[in-house]
């Protein structure tokens, strides 16, 4: 099925995927603070490259992902740019056809997997239909430093731990799996399609990144904008998984060429 853009435009603003979404302006606000004071769960191993201060980083959210532009709007609904999103869903679906049509390696992981594992898997099931090969090593990959192991459903690569999913945005999954694949003489891989910590910590690695991010999730942008990631999609990434179908149906059946 292929869906325009300007239907796409109008489901992801219906689904309040973009437009006004659920993360409210004091969450985002809050998010810069904690991502420039380099919390851990905050700084989604992100490694800056310039220095950065609340203004910079705030006008940036503006610019890249579709914050509202007023300084003294401090509370209430905040918005995320349908426009940035759809731009961003394009630089997916090329670089996806790009790396496949080289028989090139592409990674997929998830650190918010109730919402957007659906997403991932669509992508992966597509990737491999166009001839990428998937990173997909054998065997259980243990975290020591946080206890679990990685795992993988289609092709989509998440950290588990006492029988589930957790949502995090740590980094330690991404840096064991990427170590995992030195140590078994694996090639990194071509490219990396990812969010949270999965996705800035690839970035900072110098891997050729793709990430999903949320209106409170700076750090993504900030690597975008310091040319770690070739691209960050804005969305709303912890709404119902059937609402991201008209964005599944827009990158695999190429609405993004037209």
């Amino acid at each position: 099925m292929t869906i325009t853009r300007e239907d796409l435009g109008a489901a992801l603003e219906a689904g309040a995927i973009t437009g006004e979404v659920a993360t409210p302006r004091e969450n985002n606000l809050d998010h810069i603070r904690r991502f420039l004071a380099g919390e851990r769960q905050f700084d989604f191993g992100v490694e800056l490259t310039r220095d950065w201060d609340f203004d910079s980083v705030f006008d940036l959210m503006v610019n890249r992902c579709g914050l509202r532009p007023e300084r003294d709007f401090t509370e209430g609904v905040d918005t995320i740019s349908t426009q940035r999103c759809i731009e961003g869903l394009g630089a997916l679906g090329t670089a996806v056809e790009e790396v496949a049509a080289a028989g090139g390696r592409i990674l997929f992981a998830t650190g918010h997997p109730a919402g957007l594992m659906p997403v991932h898997m669509a992508v992966a099931d597509w990737a491999r239909s166009l001839g990428a090969q998937l990173v997909e090593p054998d065997g259980m990959i243990e975290v020591p430093a946080l206890g679990g192991d990685l795992r993988r459903i289609r092709g989509v690569w998440f950290w588990q731990l006492h029988g589930g999913i957790p949502h995090t945005h740590l980094t330690e999954p991404m840096e064991r799996l990427l170590a995992e694949l030195v140590a078994r003489g694996e090639p990194a891989p071509d490219l990396v399609v990812a969010d949270h910590g999965w996705a800035g910590r690839a970035g900072s690695a110098g891997l050729r990144t793709i990430g999903y991010a949320d209106c409170n999730d700076p750090g993504l942008f900030v690597a975008e904008a310091q040319g770690q990631l070739e691209a960050t999609i804005p969305l709303d990434d912890d709404v119902v998984p059937t609402l991201y179908e008209p964005l599944i149906d827009y990158v695999v059946g190429g609405g993004w060429k037209a």
